[in-house]
Order: structure tokens, then C-alpha cells, then sequence
């Protein structure tokens, strides 16, 4: 803000010296209001005097709300009261309330302009518009839109206009459906893995020929991996995700079987 005020504890923008004494940096007591008053009253008249320079109503609207603040926080530090007052939940609170009474006059802006367009609608209800025809001296100069029109054109138009409508169709054979289940996909790598030893996800997947088969089929490792029947290993990032099949059945029960070395799976 423009406006500088001199006071005995600061010199310099108004709005800072606000700030300063939210911020608890400067005690509103110290600071006197006739000068400040002093200071924009006589900014107002330099300006006014100026020829070239016009007064800024934001500005002056600025001052007054800052000054009222200001007018308001030391009013209320001097008159008896409860002390523990903080000044910044008492700004928060004349903010809430400014925004609410900006939002009452937003409401009653659009209030008048509904009953604006109200009045608009009232008195375009009273208009009636022109029913007549042609007037009499102007009919030989009307086109006839029948001519070259034949009897049997109108009921070619009729039929035409009558004919039952075709029901729309919706064209599907582009769309294809994939009849792919996880079940199928782990009923199959059971059936394979066990005498395939260590195989990589790639070669499980060579022959497949759609991303959903793919999917699928990683899906069904990730479920035996859960049941503990075959083994992930994925050397590096992004690299080849080898797959090692580790159990074998006997007796309807799944046993799970080591390396051939007698170590467990991680090397223990």
C-alpha cells in the first residue's frame, strides 16, 4: 500500500505496521491513530491536487478496512475484558465475517439480477408476434412452392416419411472376446512345470499371442507362488523372471522338493 504513516515505534507502509502488530512485533498500545488518520488524510489531499493523478478507491477502501482493524484491535486493549485474547483468532474471526457478508451481497446481486430477468420474461410475455400473411398487393409476387410438384411426388414424400424405421444395429464383429480363466491357465502350468525344470516367464509365454493371455497367465504364477508349489527368482531389475516348479506328489499330498545339492531353496 502507498500510504506511509510516521508513529514513534515504526515508520513506513500502513499495512506492515498491521502485520507488525498481528505478528506480536509491535504493541498496538505504543502505536497513536490520529497520525496515521494524519497521513492519509493528507495523501488524500495530495492526490486530489495532483492534476494528473486520480484517487484510487481500492487504495482508500484498503485504508479504511485496515484502519478499522487497527481502530478495533486497540479499542479492545483498552477497555477492561479478558486477557487472553489472541489478536490472531480475532482477525480470523473478522475475516469469516467479512466473507460471510461479501457472500450475502453476492446473493443479493444475483437475486436482483433473477428478478431482472423476471421482469424481461414478464414483458416478453405481453408481446404477440405478426400472424397476418402476405398483404394482398404482394400475393402475385409470392413464389409457389408447388411448382413442378406432382401428386405422385406427395405421396412418394408420404410414403417415404411413413416407411418403417430399420432398428440400429451395433456392429460387434471387431470387438474380440477372450475366453481366458487363471484356473485354466494354473491347471495347465501344473500339468507342465513339473518335468519342465527352471524355465523364464518368457518362454511361457512365446506361443501366446494377446496381452490378455499374458496377463492371465502371470496371474496363475503369482497363485502357485502363493501355494508354495514353484519358485520366482528375478536376477535384476527388469530382467528375466525364472520359474522353478517345487513340488511333486505322492500320495495325493504335494511335497515340496529341494535343489539336488541338499540346500533349501535360499541357499541355506
Amino acid at each position: 500500500m502507498a500510504v506511509s504513516v510516521t508513529t514513534p515505534v515504526f515508520e513506513g507502509p500502513f499495512d506492515v505496521l498491521l502485520q507488525l502488530i498481528l505478528d506480536h512485533q509491535v504493541d498496538v498500545c505504543d502505536v497513536p491513530i490520529a497520525p496515521v488518520v494524519d497521513a492519509f488524510v493528507a495523501h488524500i489531499a495530495d492526490a486530489r491536487q495532483a492534476e494528473t493523478q486520480q484517487m484510487d478507491l481500492a487504495e482508500t477502501s484498503e485504508f479504511l478496512v485496515i484502519a478499522a482493524v487497527l481502530i478495533e484491535l486497540k479499542s479492545k486493549r483498552l477497555l477492561p475484558g479478558p486477557d487472553d485474547i489472541d489478536a490472531d483468532e480475532e482477525l480470523a474471526g473478522l475475516e469469516e465475517r467479512d466473507l460471510l457478508l461479501a457472500r450475502l451481497v453476492e446473493l443479493q446481486a444475483y437475486s436482483a439480477a433473477a428478478l431482472d430477468f423476471g421482469l424481461l420474461i414478464e414483458h416478453a410475455a405481453r408481446s404477440v408476434p405478426r400472424t397476418a400473411g402476405i398483404e394482398e398487393q404482394f400475393c402475385d409476387l409470392a413464389p409457389d412452392l408447388l411448382v413442378g410438384v406432382s401428386p405422385q411426388d406427395i405421396h412418394a414424400a408420404f410414403l417415404l416419411a411413413t416407411v418403417a424405421r430399420p432398428r440400429p444395429q451395433v456392429d460387434m464383429s471387431h470387438v474380440t472376446v477372450e475366453q481366458v480363466s487363471v484356473s485354466e491357465a494354473v491347471s495347465e502350468l501344473e500339468a507342465f512345470l513339473p518335468g519342465a525344470g527352471e524355465v523364464t516367464f518368457r518362454d511361457l509365454t512365446a506361443h501366446l499371442r494377446t496381452r490378455m493371455q499374458v496377463i492371465v497367465r502371470f496371474l496363475a504364477l503369482l497363485e502357485l507362488h502363493k501355494r508354495g508349489v514353484l519358485a520366482l527368482d528375478q536376477g535384476e531389475t527388469f530382467g528375466d523372471l525364472h520359474v522353478r516348479w517345487l513340488a511333486i506328489e505322492s500320495g495325493g499330498v504335494l511335497v515340496h522338493a529341494g535343489p539336488a545339492d541338499g540346500t533349501d531353496e535360499y541357499g541355506g
